[in-house]
C-alpha cells in the first residue's frame, strides 16, 4: 500500500526521515509568529503561534520516537555512532523536552506568555539553535557517512 502512495518513502530502512521535518519547521514556525505577534500585538499571531507550537510538540514527540527506534538498525561505524548519533540524539532530547517546557507555558498562559515573555522569546531562539546543531550532525551522519544506508549506489537512471 505504501510503495503506491509514497513509492519513495517504500524505500526506507525506517519512517524517521518523515517525521523529522515537522516539528523543525513547526518550531521555526512558532518562533517567527511568536516575534511577530510581539512586534504587532497581534492576538491572531500569537495564537497561530500557540497552535504551531502544539503540533511541534506533537511531531517531535513522533519524531524522537522514531529515531530512539531507528537508531539501533543503522549502519554506521561505531566511532559515527559514538561521534555523531550520542551527540544528535542529545541534542534532540533537550530540544523535545524544552518544546514541551515552552508548549506548556504558553498554554498556561494562553495564547503568549505576558510575564517574562523575553524569557519565553529567549527560550524559542535556544530551542532553534538546538534544533539546527541536531539537525546538522543528522544531515552528517546520512550524507557524510551514508546513515540512510547504501539503497542505490550513485549515478542510478530513473526507471520509469
Amino acid at each position: 500500500m505504501l510503495a503506491r502512495i509514497l513509492p519513495g518513502a517504500s524505500q526506507l530502512q525506517n519512517y524517521h526521515p518523515l517525521l523529522v521535518h515537522f516539528p523543525i519547521a513547526f518550531i521555526y514556525g512558532a518562533s517567527l509568529m511568536y516575534f511577530l505577534a510581539w512586534i504587532t500585538a497581534s492576538e491572531k499571531l500569537q495564537w497561530t503561534a500557540l497552535w504551531m507550537l502544539i503540533l511541534a510538540t506533537i511531531s517531535a514527540a513522533a519524531a524522537l520516537t522514531s529515531g530512539f527506534y531507528a537508531a539501533p538498525g543503522l549502519m554506521i561505524a561505531e566511532s559515527v555512532r559514538n561521534e555523531l548519533l550520542t551527540h544528535h540524539k542529545h541534542l534532540m532530547v533537550t530540544a523535545s523536552i524544552l518544546t514541551g517546557l515552552l508548549t506548556a507555558w504558553a498554554l498556561a498562559s494562553r495564547p503568549m506568555p505576558a510575564r517574562a515573555r523575553i524569557l519565553f522569546l529567549a527560550g524559542l531562539i535556544a530551542l532553534m539553535a538546538l534544533i539546527a546543531a541536531g539537525a546538522d550532525l543528522g544531515g552528517e551522519m546520512v550524507f557524510a557517512y551514508n546513515a540512510a544506508g547504501s539503497a542505490c549506489a550513485q549515478p542510478i537512471d530513473l526507471k520509469k
